[in-house]
């Protein structure tokens, strides 16, 4: 049997190279430094344990449709910076949405332009999803959705970013009696002058399992079988789109290299008069619809008792009138076809949000016995 013995040199005749008074050959010289990190380096077939090579700051990622995105990002493989300004445990959530490290927690200031930055340094794609429906002492519609994404712009434009989506409404209108549509628009004409390249996403109202559209009208139910409505919801014209899909555009966007600098309308399928909607998740709820004109005077009052809450209002006079506001219509903008999805309808995801709206009885009822909605070509 060969027997292996350890010789110990003493340090006199160690090569000179190791002891420092030769130079070291080519070989052996400075390795250079990478240009890119291993994180961001394309590699595997695809899925949560591969590399897409995206690393993308996700501001905004704590919100209803933020959720969404990450777990989009995370299961191609890509590496995802949250900022956030809540507590860590309050996160957790996102973990499994990606790899062992892929998902990263980053505490952020909006107000603070060095927060900004540290949070996208090391990314090549920035996503704006920062949001808010209703004004604070702290946080003004302004804030939100104008001062807030220019700085983020700002930075991902000096940082060298060569991709920046940011999210805007499909209502977004100077004009428009609400203000956080107001807001929408101006934020969309600050984010173009800082980002000329930036995506800007335009959804229509989103329906999902957390949504605050079709659980705000579903949860009227509180108040007794009457849904207050302005002119019965026979003047408002709907387009809801399906939050997934959304997510989805935002991820193909990310993917495609021809999407800098477009604009995109994202609208579900078919079109609705506000009043068959609302009855439509009625029926799917099997609750009963007992719509009634509400004047807008009136029904601001009423909302301005709710905004009166300290926490989290239910509605609010702005949101009354962001939902009785008609979804505009852009042929001339790419949408969701355009990226490749195919948009799910109302009837196809509804009962995936209304189910825990029934009463136990109905828990098990078969879709099929709701009336589909009527639609409406204006």
């Amino acid at each position: 049997m060969a027997t292996l013995s350890l010789v110990r040199r003493p340090a006199s005749v160690l090569p000179a190279v190791s002891r420092g008074r030769c130079p070291l050959p080519a070989a052996l010289g400075p390795v250079q430094q990478r240009k890119l990190h291993h994180a961001v380096i394309p590699k595997g077939k695809g899925g949560r344990s591969s590399s897409s090579g995206v690393a993308a700051t996700v501001f905004g990622a704590t919100g209803f449709l933020g959720r969404y995105v990450v777990n989009r990002l995370g299961r191609m493989g890509s590496q995802v910076i949250v900022p956030h300004r809540c507590d860590q445990y309050d996160l957790m959530y996102f973990r499994p949405m990606g790899d062992l490290g892929q998902i990263i927690f980053m505490e952020w200031d909006p107000r603070n332009k060095d927060s900004i930055k540290r949070a996208l340094e090391h990314s090549n794609v920035v996503i704006n999803l920062v949001g808010r429906e209703w004004e604070t002492r702290n946080y003004r519609f302004d804030d939100v959705f104008v001062s807030f994404p220019q700085q983020i712009a700002k930075a991902a434009r000096e940082a060298g970013i060569t991709k920046f989506i940011h999210m805007s409404h499909l209502n977004a209108d100077i004009r428009s009696p609400s203000k956080y549509l107001r807001n929408k628009a101006v934020g969309e004409t600050a984010v173009r002058d800082e980002f000329p390249e930036a995506i800007i996403m335009k959804p229509s109202e989103m329906f999902g399992r957390e949504d605050r559209f079709f659980n705000y009208f579903a949860n009227m139910r509180w108040f007794g079988s009457a849904v207050p409505l302005m002119a019965m919801g026979k003047k408002t014209v709907k387009q809801p789109v399906h939050v997934v899909d959304v997510a989805k555009a935002i991820v193909s966007a990310v993917r495609d290299p021809d999407a800098n600098g477009k604009t995109y309308a994202l609208v579900g399928p078919h079109r609705y008069l506000l009043h068959d909607l609302v009855k439509y998740i009625y029926g799917v709820s099997h609750r009963p619809f007992v719509p009634y004109p509400f004047p807008r005077p009136l029904y601001h009052l009423a909302a301005k008792f709710f905004a009166l809450n300290p926490f989290e209002p239910w509605t609010t006079p702005d949101k009354v009138d962001r939902f009785h506001t008609t979804d505009m219509k852009y042929p001339g903008l790419p949408g969701l076809e355009d990226l490749g999805i195919t948009a799910s309808t109302v009837e196809q995801k509804a009962i995936e949000i209304l189910r825990r709206h029934r009463r136990y009885r109905y828990l098990m009822a078969v879709l099929d016995e709701t009336e589909p909605a009527k639609t409406v070509n204006y």
